[in-house]
């Protein structure tokens, strides 16, 4: 059977803990993408799997509505190879984890609530190959419009520093930078507003420059050691130097805009890059570059307990991306929503083994 290149073909067999893990819930979030593209078809990633290879599975999952834990491995072993994926360090790859925070917010800026999430400014244009300066760094996806034609947007410490007041573009309002800078890293949140209600924020844009995490910015300072970075460490240094918030954000000059979303499912994550919820422990970011939104993987990694207390070894779909998350073995994986989830999240560094499940009508040439 042709495989792409970077694929590596194995057997359902040659999964780690494949027979074990429930895959109910990861047929329940294929299921959503199949939904999805009825109206609007994935990009095929550069990796070469096929979106219209996915058919068969799609139609299927379409039709049915919920399958038992048997009915859904079956439909998995059904429709898809399983095939190792194989990163730049070979068959090793590695997974972060991220989440959906739950804070304090207020609709109106007060004495306490002075920190502000904002809305996509008018003049923030999409920027590709069509319209994209010369002199413009490839990986801007953003820029400013001006009579003098697109320029750079403004970077975190500008906006920080008022470069949008007075525009009417404060969503709400929180207490801390740092609640702010971790939601921004999450793209997500919900609000708990002081009236006991929830308000969903989700990505809209960016101001473009490239993301530099505050965890990579203290390692190089020399202020915390690489293998004890972790969201709760990062936390905890913020804490003990508030003189020093500014000085570390204003490193990662990327700034993140919002737009409202209704919590349709409070079970279910905001509404991501694949264009459907995501779902708690069963939904991965990708490089987007690579892969193919709706591909399922079975990620393995025996030093990553901090899910349900047992060795990782779950089947996940590919329903998200995101800027830090480049190459073809590294995934982000979702936790779900709340400080629950963010213990979770924010230790969630290891090694692992991607699988790769391939539409059998790609590796058999009928696509």
């Amino acid at each position: 059977m042709p495989f792409p290149p970077g694929f590596r073909p194995v057997s359902f067999d040659d999964l780690p803990g494949w027979r074990q893990d429930n895959p109910q819930q990861a047929y329940e979030a294929f299921r959503r993408s199949a939904g999805h593209v009825q109206h609007k078809p994935y990009k095929t990633g550069e990796l070469g799997v096929a979106f219209e290879s996915f058919c068969d599975p799609y139609a299927e999952a379409q039709r049915i509505p919920s399958m038992d834990e048997q009915g859904a491995r079956n439909f998995f072993e059904r429709h898809f190879v399983p095939a190792v994926v194989a990163g730049e360090a070979g068959e090793t790859g590695l997974v972060t984890g991220y989440y959906e925070p739950q804070v304090a917010a207020s609709l109106q800026r007060t004495e306490k609530f002075t920190v502000p999430l904002l809305a996509r400014p008018a003049d923030l244009v999409d920027v590709d190959d069509s319209n994209r300066p010369a002199t413009f760094d490839p990986y801007l996806a953003f820029a400013r419009f001006t009579d003098g034609g697109l320029v750079e947007y403004y970077d975190r410490e500008a906006i920080d520093r008022g470069a949008l007041s007075g525009r009417n573009l404060e969503i709400a309002w929180l207490t801390d930078p740092v609640d702010a800078y971790f939601i921004h890293v999450q793209g997500a949140a919900r609000l708990v507003l002081p009236d006991g209600s929830v308000k969903r924020i989700t990505y809209a844009a960016k101001s473009a420059q490239r993301f530099t995490g505050a965890g990579k910015v203290l390692v190089e300072l020399g202020e915390i050691p690489f293998e004890q970075v972790t969201m709760q460490s990062i936390r905890a240094w913020f804490r003990k130097n508030p003189e020093r918030v500014n000085e570390i954000l204003w490193r990662n000059r990327s700034y993140i805009f919002f737009r409202e979303e209704p919590v349709d499912d409070p079970a279910l994550g905001p509404v991501a890059a694949a264009k459907v919820p995501l779902a708690p422990g069963r939904s991965v970011a990708v490089d987007r570059r690579l892969h193919t939104f709706g591909t399922p993987f079975f990620i393995v990694s025996e030093s990553l307990t901090a899910f349900d207390g047992k060795p990782f070894a779950r089947l996940m779909i590919a329903q998200d991306t995101g800027s830090a998350i480049v190459g073809a073995a590294r995934g982000d994986l979702f936790a779900g929503s709340g400080d629950a989830a963010g213990e979770i999240a924010g230790v969630v560094r290891n090694k692992a083994t991607f699988y790769a499940l391939l539409p059998r009508a790609l590796v058999e040439g009928r696509q």
